[in-house]
């Protein structure tokens, strides 16, 4: 049985690394209504909401006739964002949110769509995605994370490190196929969600800096589901021009 889900695109102006970037214009638009307008292709999604604390960009959804809610200046992520919006539509228990990250310009509906078909099965509570490296060179980088997953397909643990570690390898030789990223899309019921919104901070994230950790210290299991599509997130004013210029063409 399908599910209708809901979209939920967090949306905050005080980024440490890249102040205001939802509202920076990429070819005539801004970023955030380029992440509004791909999420809305998505026919998984019933709806498409903007959850920010500024009146900015409240105001930049209004322009271009987006659904926007205005939520609380003190949530520390994005899911705590999303539990603000989930609660005032008055969500079902077993209703599908799918928060979507604000930084991805680009990104593709049909992503969307495979973590929404998580949740057409029913022991599914929660479920992100993950993909293939495409370059070995990515793999030691911090920032791209890397999950192991079980043979049912949740994840076991996520990590800035490179995971599996690899004992029998040269020390730095990275064999593609043995490394899995994660594409920072979430989906949840939104009776799970407003649990997980009521957890305190843990020990593993904290560590790794890495809330899903959070979940998994706390007995949640996470399904992942594998994409190839390419992510763009935008985290620095570099990361914009790198964008810019790979998307330069009409």
């Amino acid at each position: 049985m399908q599910n209708s889900c809901t979209g939920i695109i967090p949306a905050r102006f005080a980024s440490s690394r890249f102040p205001g970037k939802p509202l920076v214009e990429i070819h005539g638009k801004t970023m955030i209504q380029r992440v509004y307008e791909q999420a809305s292709k998505c026919g998984r999604l019933k709806q498409v909401i903007v959850a920010t604390d500024d009146e900015r960009i409240f105001d930049e959804i209004s322009r271009f006739g987006g659904h926007v809610v205005m939520t609380s200046g003190h949530h520390q992520s994005g899911t705590d964002r999303c539990a603000e919006v989930a609660k005032h539509l008055a969500l079902q228990a077993d209703d599908v949110i799918i928060n979507i990250q604000g930084d991805e310009p680009f990104i593709d509906p049909v992503q969307i769509s495979h973590l929404c078909e998580c949740f057409d099965n029913p022991q599914v509570n929660l479920a992100t995605l993950v993909k293939s490296f495409y370059s070995a060179s990515e793999i030691p980088d911090p920032n791209s994370i890397k999950v192991v997953c079980d043979k049912n397909g949740y994840a076991l643990y996520f990590s800035r490190l490179p995971i599996p570690f690899q004992r029998d390898e040269n020390e730095g030789a990275f064999k593609l196929e043995n490394f899995v990223r994660h594409i920072g899309i979430y989906g949840y019921r939104a009776g799970t969600l407003a649990e997980l919104a009521a957890l305190q901070p843990s020990f593993l994230e904290t560590s790794e800096k890495l809330e899903q950790l959070r979940w998994l210290e706390n007995g949640y299991k996470i399904m992942t589901a594998r994409s190839e599509h390419e992510s763009w997130s935008i985290d620095t004013p570099e990361d914009l021009e790198k964008v810019k210029q790979h998307f330069g063409k009409p």
